[in-house]
């Protein structure tokens, strides 16, 4: 592997190894007002959310690293507390990469981006009316964590209001996650799109206590054909399926596997399918 040793790199280099594999990142477009009533607009991929109670965005306009001077957007909250996050959805990305470019202060990038400003209700920022969600927020605490180039500056909020529109919620007022149509940043010019493939559930082990992977038998745990996921799926199970089960389900397949490869084989497509349990009784099956 390549070890980096962040004394032995430039910044610039640093930044670029950092961004591309903590990726992909959350963008938090940030809407901020200065004393004179200058509204700036400017998205931050160091951002996510850190809290539910209190609900706690954080996000880091850092320092540049090229002249080591700071950005609007952190100069702004130091004057007048207050931010709307604004989420960016795919219908909106090229705008809000227009908006990435360093106006002087005066220019409103709300206009320069194309962007109807909404009036917040609680703060004074505008919110970004063609955005899918904002949260208005009341900034808590900037931390400075560095004064050098590329050092960043965490800006801890607090949402006050947070504003969803309807059409990206489902039936029980959830977000959907398709209707949703996110976008995220990855390194140097990319960006990703949570989108069609790009999704997907996995269940999550906290109602359930899975076996491990530890307690998977060996000759299924070092199969050459299941990966790492399909072990991972196999051992978020309670319980195995019993030997009756077993051979049951085995009884009324069309064709039963010969060998223990076609075993394998066919215990991946049915963990592809999410049928995790057939997996396991096919693997389980004695010949």
């Amino acid at each position: 592997m390549l070890r980096i040793d962040p004394k032995d790199v430039s910044v610039p280099q640093m930044h670029g190894y950092l961004l591309g594999a903590v990726a992909p990142r959350p963008i938090a477009f940030a809407s901020t007002i200065d004393e004179e009533g200058n509204v700036n607009l400017s998205p931050f991929s160091f951002f996510n959310c850190f809290s539910a109670n209190p609900p706690i965005l954080v996000f880091s306009p850092a320092r540049r690293g090229r002249d080591n001077t700071t950005k609007h957007t952190y100069e702004n909250v130091l004057e007048v507390s207050e931010v709307v996050i604004n989420i960016v959805d795919y219908a909106m990305v090229e705008q809000m990469s227009l908006a990435s470019a360093e106006y002087p202060k005066e220019v409103n990038e709300f206009e320069k981006a194309g962007f109807k400003e909404d009036p917040s209700e609680m703060i004074r920022p505008p919110r970004v009316k063609e955005a899918p969600v904002a949260f208005e927020c009341k900034v808590v605490e900037v931390k400075p964590l560095g004064d050098q180039g590329g050092a960043g500056n965490l800006v801890i909020c607090e949402v006050l209001l947070a504003h969803f529109k309807e059409e990206i919620l489902d039936e029980n007022n959830r977000v959907d996650p398709y209707k949703l149509d996110a976008v995220a940043r990855m390194g140097g010019n990319w960006y990703c799109r949570a989108q069609g493939d790009a999704i997907f559930e996995i269940p999550k082990p906290i109602s359930t206590l899975g076996i491990g992977i530890d307690q998977i038998p060996s000759a299924i745990r070092n199969s050459t054909i299941l990966s790492g996921n399909d072990l991972g799926r196999l051992g978020n199970v309670e319980e195995l399926p019993d030997t009756n089960a077993v051979n049951e389900y085995v009884s009324q397949l069309d064709k039963i596997p010969s060998s223990n490869l076609e075993l394998h084989q066919l215990a991946k497509q049915l963990l592809a399918q999410d049928k995790i349990n057939e997996a396991w009784k096919i693997l389980l099956y004695q010949r």
